[in-house]
């Protein structure tokens, strides 16, 4: 579908929410961070940040540091004190001691552990082997103390298809994990399946899912319509028709176990048009609107605030935020390049126009 081609003659000319939060966010670092960081703060009240840096963050020092670093960026776009809360991660390696957890887990900074499958996506190299193999003194502390496991639901593994690595990684990977860790919060990230939306719901304890943007308005389709079009290439990959309907039926549903991850990734244009480019969509900039246009073309626009803004806030033992957002029936055009660093990035869908923008101020 089209990002604007939401029903927009006969619903709301505005919509305001309870402030959104994004539980899954890549804000890179150094001058990149510096530029993306704003069209975040912009929406919403607090994300979950990625760490999947050069190098990684595996410690809760590590993860200090880089929050000290962000919130220099948010000073620097003149965000002000508070408005905006990085919520921080570790990265999972195969050696990760315990002691590291529960010194993350008191800190109040880290918020959950992520695991990549080693050679996943961009960053991963340092990920995990052998989870159940490698990891089990750092799942027992997890288990032990709270401490939510954030996964990067995929394997790795060059026999399986590039398409049925989700549903591989659910058999493989999830059910031994929930069955040996049955009280660990584990967050299924980017769902792109019917396989993984079954999963999620039927699951035992406590296991919710993040839901992409891109994921809730585009098939594997998008990928091709023209020519190869790569800024439209992520990480698990769009999916076919089906699975993009049953992750809309899970958003829209108003399950408390699926809430927002826009995963955000920017790239600039160079990384991604190239012979082997880069993995991640740019969403930030018209992040809410684009989830707007996904439930309004399911007729859901009244459970887009459960989705965005109650669910997440829920599965991680956070209150809601205080303030609201507003959304107007403006239309928008997404514009063709956005600066990155010296550079720029291609965002998704740009050139398209949607329904829905930020209230003007």
């Amino acid at each position: 579908m089209q990002p604007g081609s939401a029903r927009d003659a006969g619903g709301p000319r505005t919509l305001t929410l309870t402030r959104p939060d994004d539980w899954h966010l890549h804000l890179r670092d150094g001058a990149v961070l510096q530029s993306v960081v704003l069209d975040s703060a912009r929406q919403f009240g607090r994300a979950i940040i990625m760490p999947n840096l050069k190098p990684p963050v595996v410690t809760t020092a590590d993860a200090q540091a880089y929050r000290d670093r962000i919130l220099a960026a948010l000073r620097q776009a003149g965000v002000p004190d508070g408005a905006f809360q990085p919520l921080m991660t570790l990265y999972l390696t195969d050696n990760t001691p315990p002691e590291e957890i529960r010194r993350a887990r008191q800190s109040g900074l880290v918020h959950g552990v992520k695991l990549y499958p080693a050679g996943a996506t961009t960053h991963s190299d340092a990920g995990v082997t052998d989870l159940l193999k490698h990891c089990r003194a750092a799942l027992d502390a997890m288990q032990d103390c709270g401490m939510p496991l954030l996964v990067h639901g995929e394997v790795t593994d060059p026999d399986v298809d590039l398409f049925d690595r989700e549903a591989v990684f659910i058999d493989r990977v999830m059910r031994p994990l929930r069955q040996a860790y049955p009280a660990l919060k584990v967050v299924f990230e980017h769902l792109t399946t019917a396989d993984g939306v079954a999963y999620v719901r039927e699951a035992s304890g406590p296991v919710a899912a993040t839901i992409t943007a891109h994921h809730l308005l585009y098939n594997r389709n998008a990928l091709f319509k023209g020519g190869l079009r790569p800024h439209w290439y992520c990480l698990p990959v769009l999916k076919r028709e089906r699975h993009r309907l049953a992750l809309v039926d899970a958003a829209t549903s108003g399950d408390a176990r699926f809430f927002l991850g826009t995963d955000s990734a920017p790239h600039s244009r160079g990384a991604k048009e190239q012979d082997c480019g880069c993995a991640g969509c740019y969403t930030a900039r018209h992040a809410m609107a684009l989830y707007a246009a996904a439930f309004e073309a399911a007729d859901r626009l009244d459970r887009l605030e459960a989705f965005a803004s109650l669910n997440g806030p829920a599965f991680y033992g956070l209150p809601p935020n205080e303030g609201v957002l507003t959304l107007e029936r403006v239309p928008e055009r997404i514009p063709d390049a956005l600066p990155l660093a010296g550079d720029e990035v291609v965002p998704l869908a740009a050139g398209e126009s949607l329904a829905w923008r930020l209230q003007a101020r």
